[in-house]
């Protein structure tokens, strides 16, 4: 059976509810998806602590109406994400100021920190280029995954959306491997390694507002008014990059998911006819790491650091830390606990959970002088 992507307008939030509910009939709805009493992971993009007019994390509504539909096809939310800021509590403020805390709360739906929750080593079969990773651990215990990407333009890959929107399911240090091959095309495959494990069985992608220019946190959201869905995300990011004027032979993480064999390069579209939403977004500038010379960006990549490090003069040896370390990086050394560097992957799970507040973040020079300069 063909790939098929539903484009439905959707002009204000305040519709949210019953245009995802006409994008998901027009593919077949969730029914064949859902089992009675399934756990359902939806995942959300919380890229950081922005509010939802900023159009930088996915819509409160848009969760929300995923919510109540999940939970009348017999299924059981939860929401979850690991945000990409490389600061200590940055997921948790993201669901807080995005409103996607308040979401779970009023739906009474367990609202998941994939930094605090764990992560699990996934095998990755015939991979470009990681044949092992470590993933959230609430991705492999989900009967069935929901992604819902934000439409953006994205500095390294051109344009984000359903199958880049995974990236959150990875711990930091991995994500900064990953941008340390310093190529967009290396990099959609790297992205693709991950998809392949961590593949959704649904996307619904939050269109109503998206971001043009320099994504996917620092561009300018623009009206769009679509709401799409699709049970392929590679599909969905064909149509929705078109959408927005890029060739979607361009995305180098849609190329990279065609070339093994994921995805249709022209699906089926239902609702809206495409040429009518067509628009142009402006692109992004490249972004600085892909401007400099790959050298370069390996280099100062690879020196640029935020590490745990246990105050052992605070520390209350109860263990908290070492019992909750997915890679068992915490050593009883001697007399005190330490974090072993070449088996941490920086998820920050013992700085959330520690009692004391015994965890310390170590920064490098080089962090030191661009975290100061955000400021």
């Amino acid at each position: 059976m063909r790939s098929k992507v539903s484009i439905v307008r959707c002009d204000d939030y305040s519709l949210s509810r019953e245009c995802v509910a006409e994008a998901l009939s027009l593919i077949g709805g969730l029914k064949p998806l859902i089992s009675e009493g399934d756990r359902v992971l939806l995942k959300p993009n919380v890229l950081a602590g922005r509010k939802p007019e900023e159009a930088v994390t996915t819509h409160p509504s848009i969760v929300s109406a995923v919510c109540e539909l999940v939970k009348e096809a017999g299924g059981v939310p939860v929401v979850g994400d690991g945000s990409g800021m490389t600061h200590p509590g940055a997921t948790a403020e993201a669901f807080k100021v995005s409103g996607i805390e308040e979401v779970a709360e009023i739906h009474n739906v367990e609202l998941i920190n994939f930094q605090t929750a764990g992560y699990v080593e996934i095998g990755v079969v015939d991979s470009a280029h990681f044949p092992k990773l470590y993933i959230s651990k609430a991705i492999m215990d989900a009967d069935m995954i929901i992604s819902l990407p934000k439409l953006k333009t994205h500095e390294l890959t051109y344009y984000t959306g359903a199958v880049k929107n995974m990236f959150g399911a990875l711990p930091l240090s991995t994500r900064k491997e990953m941008h340390l091959l310093a190529d967009r095309k290396l990099f959609g495959e790297a992205v693709v390694d991950l998809y392949s494990v961590a593949k959704p069985h649904l996307a619904v992608m939050d269109a109503v507002v998206g971001m043009e220019g320099n994504g996917p946190s620092r561009g300018t959201p623009v009206k769009t008014g679509l709401i799409m869905a699709s049970y392929d995300c590679v599909s969905l990011d064909v149509i929705a990059s078109g959408i927005i004027g890029l060739d979607p032979m361009k995305v180098p993480t849609t190329v990279a998911a065609l070339e093994r064999g994921m995805g249709v390069k022209s699906p089926d579209v239902v609702g809206a006819d495409l040429d009518d939403v067509k628009m142009k977004y402006k692109s992004s500038s490249g972004g600085l790491l892909f401007n400099m010379p790959k050298p370069v960006t390996r280099f100062f990549g690879r020196y640029f650091e935020m590490r745990p490090k246990i105050d052992t003069s605070i520390c209350v040896l109860c263990g908290a830390c070492a019992m909750n370390c997915s890679v068992h990086a915490i050593e009883e050394i001697d007399d005190h606990l330490e974090i072993n560097r070449k088996k941490c992957i920086m998820c920050y799970c013992c700085r959330e959970l520690c009692p004391a507040n015994a965890v310390e973040i170590e920064k490098s020079l080089l962090a030191k002088i661009i975290t100061t300069a955000k400021r």
